[in-house]
């Protein structure tokens, strides 16, 4: 059981980078064309991302250690140590999260890496998201015992949305604020 949800939260913490990273990307070129705008800014949600959820996730599981530790005493248990060791680890759930993140974000940022042309490069990144989107809907699915055709397609149709919304945001953006998309 335990297994099973440290996997489940790796996929999901990789379905948040995947998502972040694709979705800050195609904003990014809503109003930028260049490849080294589109990839820094991918580089920047991959790093920033990746921090924040380790520190997010070491405060809560740290959180949850201290509450199951006071348990503890207040249960009076005559092997507290023992009943310490299985305790979780926020230091693991902090790395844990953190490593999965990055290992999402990289997917987007390899697509568009070496395609010098925007359109194509939207299309790769586009592309190569999907494809992640589905297969980490449908791993989740599987490990939660839940319909892997229905939430394979849930993941995929949540991350075109999140893509969609933030390049459409960014692009009205550029266009109020008299942003010219730049393709140098």
């Amino acid at each position: 059981m335990a297994r099973a949800q440290w996997l489940r939260a790796a996929v999901l913490g990789a379905n948040d980078g995947l998502v972040s990273v694709a979705s800050l990307m195609i904003g990014v070129g809503a109003v930028n064309a260049t490849r080294k705008a589109m990839l820094v800014s991918g580089m920047a949600g991959l790093v920033a991302g990746a921090c924040s959820m380790a520190i997010g996730e070491f405060v809560s599981v740290y959180a949850q250690y201290d509450i199951e530790v006071l348990q503890i005493k207040r249960d009076g248990e005559e092997e507290e140590e023992g009943a310490r060791d299985s305790l979780p680890s926020p230091t693991q759930a902090a790395v844990a999260s953190a490593l999965a993140f990055a290992f999402g974000a990289l997917l987007p940022l390899l697509a568009g890496v070496f395609i010098p042309s925007w359109a194509a490069r939207v299309a790769a990144v586009c592309a190569a998201t999907s494809v992640g989107l589905a297969g980490f809907g449908v791993a989740g699915a599987y490990l939660g015992g839940a319909n892997m055709l229905r939430s394979g397609l849930r993941v995929l149709l949540g991350g075109w949305f999140a893509m969609l919304v933030t390049f459409g945001v960014l692009r009205l953006f550029g266009t109020v604020f008299h942003i010219q998309v730049s393709s140098a």
